[in-house]
């Protein structure tokens, strides 16, 4: 057999992905590992599904970059939160869900050779989207609890050449929010040594008192340089549709079009016009979506808390990362890996988890992401299994 592709020898399948595989094979367990959540979309999109189904146009190819409705529905809700204008027809582009987003984003930018800067933690995806695309990651830390980074350090990333710099915000996995101090010295660095700012902001509407977020490309002479993905599949509970999309200048969404057409040709044409009757809701259901969101936090941190479990609270997103330090010291788990720790926990409690090494550059085992992004009735059941983990401290 001829050789395979170098760039990918050295990947593992996606943990997160692997672990909700070992979930559906465990009867009875709660996912706790995939951040998708158990409860519908709102009713408004699914009856526009529904009647999106019945036949039409929309079953066949829809325009490659995302259909005229979505896009301008895309284009309407940002333009007043980035001060300016965005052209539907040439600033935005729909893709497959903001995994094409941020890998079309990533192709589109960056040549065999270039290095990108990617805060650790960070989404597993991020550091394989950089390699597909011929660079190399910089990783710089994000230092716990707190996850701030040290500016002198980023700075030397900076200085190492980078041609783009991943921001997630919130983030994933710490939920960290990053202030709009932190995105301000980010966004005059990419000045300063010619980058792009290449922002994931997925969970733009799950952002927690009294933190607030800001999208970068917002800020004063930033929106040039700077690349938005983003996704509909967290704000509208639809992981499974794929909907994603990139605001960009339009040189840079030029390029990204190409990319996404010879990767994908388009996203489905029926869910985006389902999608659209989302863009109809108003400010009530992103308050009603924080207040649920809030309240599952309280009733999952609290009970970690009561069962012993020290953990993160994140400032946005719905991830939570447990410290397993006590477990890994006893005898019974002594050599023990993460991700051994969250294949044996899913089988023993019937909770699954991920192991947090997936998410860091640097060498971390203590650490196991769960998620609260299932009813409160799914939570106290995860919680009541979670208990049991106390038998083996």
């Amino acid at each position: 057999m001829p050789e395979l592709c170098k760039r990918v020898g050295g990947f593992t399948d996606s943990v997160i992905r692997r672990m909700t595989r070992i979930s559906d094979e465990t009867p009875g367990s709660i996912n706790l590992s995939q951040g998708f959540p158990d409860f519908d979309p709102p009713r408004i999109v699914l009856d526009a599904l529904q009647e999106m189904s019945a036949g039409g146009p929309q079953h066949q190819y829809p325009i490659t970059f995302g259909s005229e409705n979505l896009r301008k529905c895309i284009a309407d809700k940002y333009s007043p939160r980035l001060g300016r204008q965005i052209d539907p027809e040439k600033e935005v582009v729909v893709t497959c869900g903001g995994t094409e987003a941020m890998m079309a984003a990533m192709l589109s930018i960056c040549n065999p050779g270039d290095k990108v800067i990617i805060f650790s933690p960070f989404y597993e995806n991020y550091g394989a989207d950089a390699i597909l695309s011929g660079a190399t990651p910089i990783y710089v830390p994000l230092v716990p609890p707190t996850y701030e980074f040290d500016p002198a350090v980023l700075e030397e990333a900076f200085r190492q050449g980078a041609k783009a710099i991943i921001v997630c915000n919130p983030s994933n996995p710490c939920g960290k929010v990053f202030t709009r101090e932190e995105l301000t010295f980010i966004e005059a660095l990419a000045e300063q040594y010619d980058a792009f700012v290449v922002t994931d902001e997925v969970y733009e509407h799950i952002v927690f008192e009294p933190y607030v977020h800001t999208m970068a490309a917002s800020l004063p002479g930033a929106y040039e340089r700077t690349i938005t993905c983003n996704s509909l599949s967290k704000t509208f509970s639809i992981t499974g549709w794929r909907i994603g999309f990139v605001i960009a200048p339009y040189e840079v969404a030029e390029c990204v079009k190409k990319v996404h057409d010879f990767l994908t040709i388009g996203a489905p044409g029926p869910l985006q016009e389902a999608i659209c009757s989302a863009f109809t809701l108003g400010d009530a259901y992103y308050t009603e979506l924080l207040a649920s969101y809030t309240r599952k936090r309280t009733l999952f941190c609290q009970g970690l808390h009561e069962i012993g479990l020290p953990h993160s609270v994140p400032q946005g997103s719905y991830f939570v990362m447990v410290d397993i330090s006590a477990f890994l010291e006893k005898e019974m788990f002594r050599g023990w890996t993460d991700l051994q720790f969250c294949e044996w926990m899913v089988k023993a409690v019937g909770v699954a988890a991920v192991p947090g090494s997936s998410f860091f550059a640097e060498p971390v085992n203590h650490l196991i992401r769960l998620h609260f992004a299932r009813s409160e009735a799914s939570l106290q059941e995860a919680l009541g299994r979670l208990r049991k983990l106390k038998e083996y401290l």
